[in-house]
């Protein structure tokens, strides 16, 4: 048996246009993000899912929402699938996070041992809670990646992959193993909506 999941990266934030490191940091959806998650929406099966989970961070939970708006499942919140935090180097756009940080040695910045063990144990909670169900996850750029990473034993993921807002990357679960079975799937994207500036 199997338990299906689809991450959904969130809608586009203003954050996300001016190339800034959101990580914890609390950004609201701009219109485009908007746009992005309506069309997820719309393009989703509503007999085909049982319930959302989200992110409590607001950029997140309002993709979310206007998902739910579509499909008619229940929606929940898990803490366990926030954004990675960056610390010191949030709000900081690429160039400066290059120049403060070259290294990417951010001050107070989770790191990965941390969110390996926050992701698994998310996992096994929806893993418990709803197998063989069908389960769509709103979620972060970062955390997705590093999930993707863990799951192809580095071949795709964080450093060197990126997911474009409102993509969709589905996971299968059994028992004792997980296939990544595609990333960022962003055919149900207006092209014009896609964001160009997708540092995180």
């Amino acid at each position: 048996m199997m338990t299906y999941i689809s991450f959904i990266r969130h809608g586009e934030t203003p954050w996300n246009i001016a190339g800034r490191l959101q990580g914890r940091t609390d950004i609201a959806l701009n219109s485009n993000g908007k746009l992005q998650a309506q069309a997820c929406g719309e393009f989703l099966n509503p007999s085909d899912w049982d319930i959302i989970i989200t992110s409590p961070l607001k950029r997140a939970r309002k993709t979310a929402e206007i998902i739910q708006d579509h499909l008619s499942v229940p929606l929940i919140e898990m803490e366990e699938f926030i954004e990675v935090s960056f610390g010191e180097a949030e709000g900081l756009t690429f160039n400066e996070r290059d120049k403060l940080y070259p290294e990417r040695n951010y001050p107070k910045k989770e790191q990965s041992h941390m969110i390996t063990a926050r992701f698994s144990e998310g996992l096994e909670k929806v893993k418990q809670h709803y197998k063989d169900k069908h389960i769509l996850i709103v979620s972060h750029g970062a955390f997705i990646n590093a999930i993707v990473y863990h799951y192809t034993k580095g071949a795709m993921g964080t450093g060197i992959t990126r997911l474009n807002n409102g993509s969709i990357t589905s996971l299968h679960l059994n028992d004792t193993s997980g296939e990544i079975v595609s990333y960022n799937e962003i055919s149900h994207l207006n092209p014009e909506t896609i964001t160009n500036n997708n540092k995180i």
